[in-house]
């Protein structure tokens, strides 16, 4: 892929996935980052010191009226070239559980981190990732011509919901999941592919201490599996090693 573009990269797997993608024989020419507070990201500073191809991007994209500079900021570099991939990494894991803990505000902040965000963003880059669609229109769907990528989680999986509880969190990616379906059958047109990706329970500061895989082990196959991505797996729910997981 010529560029991409990952959400929530100063840590966790954000920061993993720049590191996969780098580590590649052929790393995306340009690999457009976004995080919160650049003076926090001090990992992900160093890493844009030694890759030329990071370009790091502070934003809070809970702020929706800077989208408009952040799309201009890609288009700078790219051109005529669009957006690749187009990476929803960024969400939050509120800690309550059970329903008597859950509060309204908590439900809201997730909601608009975990769903609405990737939904706006997506609206904001759709010409960017259209144009990169049209440069590679001889390239089948895929992340070699232009995709989107949602983060998503087992744990959004009605389905699999054998516990209960994680109000916030479990709705947001159910949601999160609706978002995927829809925008695979709208953007079909475009041949954009959309995808959700479960990342599998790491170790991170939202997966907690407990988590069977580390950040390296799985962001490395979830790089090896968006090569793998074509139109046959557009709209589905996969986790990080491309199995197929039920809604």
């Amino acid at each position: 892929m010529n560029s991409i573009l990952i959400t929530g990269c100063n840590r966790g797997l954000g920061l993993g996935l720049v590191k996969a993608l780098n580590n590649l024989p052929q790393p995306p020419q340009h690999l457009f980052t976004t995080c919160r507070n650049l003076e926090q990201a001090t990992e992900l500073q160093a890493l844009s010191q030694e890759h030329s191809n990071i370009h790091i991007l502070e934003i809070d994209l809970k702020n929706f009226e800077c989208y408009d500079s952040l799309v201009s900021q890609i288009a700078d570099v790219t051109k005529d070239a669009g957006l690749n991939v187009l990476f929803n990494n960024a969400g939050v894991a509120p800690k309550s559980t059970r329903i008597s803990a859950t509060k309204t505000q908590e439900l809201l902040d997730t909601f608009q981190t975990n769903t609405v965000v990737p939904i706006m963003l997506t609206k904001a880059c759709l010409p960017l990732l259209k144009k990169a669609s049209q440069a590679n229109a001889n390239e089948s769907m895929g992340v070699k011509r232009a995709a989107i990528i949602n983060m998503s989680s087992i744990l959004g999986s009605i389905e699999s919901n054998k516990e209960g509880g994680l109000y916030p969190y479990r709705t947001s990616k159910a949601a999160l999941n609706a978002v995927t379906k829809s925008m695979s059958i709208d953007l079909y047109v475009n041949r954009i592919l959309c995808v959700s990706l479960h990342p599998g329970w790491v170790r991170t500061d939202m997966g907690g201490n407990n988590a069977p895989m580390d950040v390296q082990a799985s962001t490395t196959q979830i790089v090896e599996t968006l090569s793998q991505f074509g139109e046959t797996h557009n709209g589905g729910f996969y986790q990080y090693d491309g199995a197929k997981l039920p809604w």
